[in-house]
């Protein structure tokens, strides 16, 4: 029997709340000075694709918190052998991916979560990008849009990369700012032409609320 796609959500867990605002809230909001824009298109229910650009460790919790909704991350798996450290990312939604794992089971993983009703976070180049932008996007999160038929919600996080850099151990306590767009319509099938468009979309509309909101 095929699984159908959940319309609600998991309610945040105690401790996603608990971490998301005494220890994410102060971090985001004084010591960055954060801030966030459109927060009114945020579905709060249902299966949803968030495609954000990735410049530091430090998006995925900022992430989760700015959409007062939990957001699933694939992390390395190694993460979660680490105490503290695991705590925090399991707490913000995080799901363990073993390195040298295939694409096709990180796409099953995620399509798991998205069927039951969770906001599912997928970084556009995959890797964190030293000028904060998306630069080279990838088809993963159009794919799975079109395998479950979630609607994708592009988000620029914006000065990031500036922040935590590759490289350095201490952050530079500069000002980040997170820009929620309109959410967009999966791709109309999973053909090679519809993914990609979908994902030149995606690359157009966060750079361009990058270029909007950049901050000093």
């Amino acid at each position: 029997m095929k699984k159908t796609i959940s319309s609600g959500s998991p309610k945040p867990s105690f401790v996603y709340l608990c971490v998301s605002y005494l220890l994410v809230f102060p971090i985001y909001r004084i010591l960055f000075r954060g801030r966030t824009f459109g927060n009114q298109n945020v579905p709060k229910k249902g299966s949803l694709v968030v495609v954000a650009n990735h410049g530091s460790h430090l998006d995925p919790p900022f992430l989760g918190h700015a959409l007062s909704r939990p957001v699933a991350f694939m992390a390395k798996a190694e993460l979660f052998s680490i105490p503290i450290i695991s705590f925090v990312i399991s707490a913000c939604g995080a799901y363990p991916v073993s390195r040298g794992a295939s694409d096709r089971e990180a796409i099953r993983v995620a399509t798991a979560r998205l069927k039951e009703g969770c906001a599912t976070g997928v970084f556009l180049d995959g890797t964190r990008q030293e000028n904060g932008r998306v630069n080279a996007p990838m088809a993963g999160a159009a794919l799975l849009a079109a395998r479950t038929g979630s609607q994708i919600l592009p988000v620029a996080i914006i000065n990031s990369h500036k922040a935590l850099r590759k490289g350095f151990s201490f952050p530079r306590l500069v000002p980040i700012h997170i820009r929620i767009g309109k959410p967009i319509s999966p791709p109309k099938s999973r053909r090679k032409i519809d993914l990609e468009e979908t994902t030149s979309r995606l690359k157009s509309c966060i750079n361009l609320m990058i270029d909007k909101g950049l901050v000093k």
